[in-house]
């Protein structure tokens, strides 16, 4: 009987660079119709057939995908090449390489391949799987020592913007941000497009015209593999091109806000400034975990200084069991006094939704009420990151947790009623008709917010 032959046709210049990238962390795609599962399946057979002894692991969300989009294929390519073990779910080589075949649908899923080790890891769909998965897996990345010819363990990704892991893929590989011993060098980003994959251009001319039909944000998204867009995106207003600016000298008179979400996992702080039509700038940031109490207030003081208000969420004010005190005692004892603002979460987050609207000025340059500072770099990753909640279409999802500390900070500061700046300030307890009407629409909390900042009205 004769061999079985690979036969694959030739891969086009993005999907070469894939094949030939030797980084650490080496992802691909960005956009559908990128040829991203093929790819991947094609480079795995290549180190299999060319390391000895080489161990991989081929990943999707779950066993439906992984049969449809690897398993077939693969049963298709390799025929005699390798020996296919149902039970096991894994390609066994003549050379002792091996392509193990799994899946991760749930966080949990992820344990099963704790304490194996693989010298390379593919995971298709990148998106789909948690940080913890991620983090998790790169611990069975390690040299399996059955390996006959050096090969730097890595791990492979294919991605496109959207899901559950939209955060961590864009943190690394499209905003190139790095905590604690990440190092830039280790991770390659090579994006693909429908363009340029020519098998589809060829044969699948409708398949094009879909993407090119779909809705604005979606065909951004999913045609031109803009991270900062997709489906499930619960700011969808947020526009880099809108929303973020160059510093500039800020007037004396501006007034200057600085709010914050608090917790001993996270401090994410922010200044802003508010100038005379009630437009709102984003001055700094500070975004660090593992801050006690006396350490987040010394870092605000150092780095935002003096300001009108600081604002924080109610919560601050609970007073512990064992101390009678609250963490906003505690922080007006270490100098920062803090204002409540309100945790009314849909009217916040409808408020941040009103503060990113986009709108055309008098030159036709679309501008919005508030402008961030290039320099609040998790701000700007973690805004366009946040997702709906399925169950609670209105809110916000609370996983990944990372990213709602930024934004929770800013919502604390839309929600809030700010004042436009003014050379000569207005006295407290002064109401226009504007604040009076807000007043007589407000509940309880909201009024009380006014009139600690303003006074109570004559009405």
């Amino acid at each position: 009987m004769a061999k079985h032959k690979l036969n694959i046709r030739r891969p086009y210049p993005k999907q070469i660079a894939f094949f030939k990238a030797t980084g650490k962390y080496i992802a691909y795609g960005g956009a559908r119709g990128g040829g991203k599962s093929w790819v991947a399946r094609v480079k795995a057979t290549l180190l299999a057939l060319n390391y000895a002894g080489i161990q991989i692991l081929l990943l999707r969300r779950t066993l439906t995908e992984l049969r449809e989009n690897h398993t077939i294929p693969l049963l298709s390519i390799l025929g005699d090449l390798a020996k296919y073990k149902e039970q096991s779910k894994e390609f066994v080589f003549p050379n002792g390489s091996r392509i193990k075949l799994g899946y991760c649908d749930n966080e949990r899923d992820v344990l099963q391949y704790q304490g194996q080790a693989y010298d390379a890891i593919f995971k298709e769909e990148a998106t789909q799987f948690t940080q913890f998965q991620f983090e998790t897996l790169t611990e069975s990345n390690r040299s399996s020592g059955l390996c006959e010819k050096k090969f730097y363990p890595r791990m492979y990704f294919t991605c496109n913007p959207g899901g559950v892991g939209h955060a961590w893929v864009k943190r690394l590989f499209i905003d190139r941000q790095y905590q604690n011993k990440e190092r830039e060098e280790d991770y390659v980003f090579i994006p693909a497009k429908v363009y340029d994959n020519a098998y589809i251009l060829a044969n699948s001319p409708d398949y094009v015209r879909t993407l090119e039909n779909l809705p604005p944000e979606r065909r951004k998204a999913m045609l031109h593999g803009d991270w900062d867009i997709y489906e499930g995106q619960y700011f969808s207003e947020f526009s880099r091109a809108v929303h973020v600016g160059a510093p500039f000298d800020i007037p004396d008179h501006w007034r200057i806000y600085v709010t914050m979400d608090y917790g001993l996992d996270m401090l994410a702080a922010y200044k802003i400034a508010v100038d005379e039509e009630n437009r709102a700038y984003v001055l700094g940031e500070i975004y660090e975990s593992d801050c006690i109490i006396s350490e987040a207030s010394a870092k605000i003081k150092e780095k935002f200084g003096k300001a009108d208000l600081y604002l924080a969420p109610p919560d601050l004010w609970n007073r512990r069991q064992e101390s009678a005190r609250s963490v906003a005692d505690i922080f007006r004892e270490e100098g920062v006094v803090l204002t409540k603002s309100s945790n009314a979460r849909v009217n916040g987050l409808m408020a941040v939704k009103e503060w990113l609207k986009p709108f055309d000025d008098v030159d036709g340059v679309k501008r919005a009420r508030l402008t961030i500072w290039e320099s609040c770099k998790n701000l700007i990753r973690t805004l366009p990151a946040v997702q709906f909640d399925m169950t609670r279409p209105n809110d916000v999802a609370k996983e990944p947790h990372e990213v709602t500390h930024a934004p929770d900070a800013l919502r604390y500061f839309c929600v809030y009623w700010t004042v436009a700046a003014k050379s000569k300030e207005a006295p407290t307890g002064t109401y226009t008709a504007d604040m009076l009407e807000d007043w007589y629409n407000s509940d309880d909390e909201m009024k009380e917010m006014m009139v600690e900042r303003f006074g109570r009205p004559d009405v």
